[in-house]
């Protein structure tokens, strides 16, 4: 008698335990390399973006809630709107709306349609139109429409 029929476990159910193991892991890691893929994306997008509107401090983008207090003072409100994260729900939903409508005017000033920005608020994709919509205003330079 081995240990493993001791513990009443048979050699099969050990294998599959240690491949279940192993693919969960690797799905962790593939998450955590999707996750920094995209904030990455988005950071560089931002970072180009403030570089275009000539903001003083476009590194601000790599930097977690200092990235929101740059995109609030590119859309024309003052950063300390930024203290709203510290209010549950309704300073969340609050910061939310003042993001959309920033984002709006930046994009509008960056010359595209400002309605990009709603894409956020759109159920299942909107994440994904939202990262399409900050690489075209972040790196597509499109001429003033007369």
């Amino acid at each position: 008698m081995n240990w493993t029929t001791l513990a009443g476990f048979s050699g099969k159910e050990i294998i599959a335990g240690g491949i279940l193991g192993a693919l969960i892991a690797l799905g962790i890691v593939f998450a955590i390399l999707v996750v920094a893929a995209l904030y990455i994306y988005g950071a560089w997008a931002w970072m180009t973006i403030a570089r275009k509107l000539k903001h003083k401090y476009p590194w601000l983008a790599w930097i977690p809630i200092a990235n929101l207090a740059m995109i609030l003072q590119l859309g024309g409100f003052h950063w300390a709107w930024i203290f709203l994260i510290l209010f549950p729900i309704a300073g969340w939903i609050a910061l939310l709306v003042l993001g959309i409508i920033a984002t709006w005017r930046i994009f509008e000033k960056r010359n595209y349609p400002g309605w990009f920005s709603l894409s956020i608020i759109i159920p299942e994709i909107g994440f994904v139109l939202y990262m399409v919509a900050i690489g075209f205003v972040a790196w597509m330079d499109r001429k003033k429409r007369l």
